[in-house]
C-alpha cells in the first residue's frame, strides 16, 4: 500500500466513524464501530470493515442497515473529502474483536479452575 491509500484509508475510516455516531438515525444500527478500511489501488472501491457487539440478530440487522446506507454515506463523504471521485463502498463484517473477546474469556475460565 501507498503511503496516499493509507491516509486515504484513514481518512475515510475517521468520517465514517463520525457520520456512523453523530448523523446516521437508522435504528437498526446498533452498537457498531469502523475498525479498518482499505482503498483499492484504483481508488474505485473501499472495503470498510465493521465490528457490531449484540445478539446475532443484532448484528445481522445493523449489517443490512449500514449495507442499505452505503450510498448515502458515499455521497456525505463526497462532501468531507476532498476528491474527484469518492470510492464505492462494501460493508464487510468484522469478528476480530469478538473472537478476542472469547479468547479473553477462555483464559479467565483457565486461570479460575487453576491447577487441580
Amino acid at each position: 500500500m501507498s503511503q496516499r491509500t493509507d491516509r486515504l484509508d484513514s481518512q475515510i475510516r475517521q468520517e465514517l466513524a463520525d457520520l456512523l455516531h453523530r448523523e446516521m438515525k437508522d435504528p437498526r444500527v446498533g452498537f457498531a464501530t469502523i475498525t479498518r478500511v482499505e482503498t483499492a489501488r484504483d481508488l474505485g472501491t473501499a472495503k470498510v470493515w465493521v465490528s457490531i457487539m449484540g445478539t446475532d440478530e443484532e448484528r445481522q440487522e445493523t449489517m443490512k442497515a449500514l449495507t442499505d446506507a452505503a450510498p448515502w454515506l458515499r455521497r456525505q463523504l463526497g462532501g468531507r473529502l476532498t476528491l474527484r471521485h469518492i470510492p464505492q463502498l462494501v460493508i464487510r463484517h468484522d469478528d476480530s474483536i469478538e473472537a478476542g473477546d472469547r479468547v479473553l474469556r477462555l483464559l479467565r475460565e483457565i486461570e479460575q479452575d487453576g491447577p487441580s
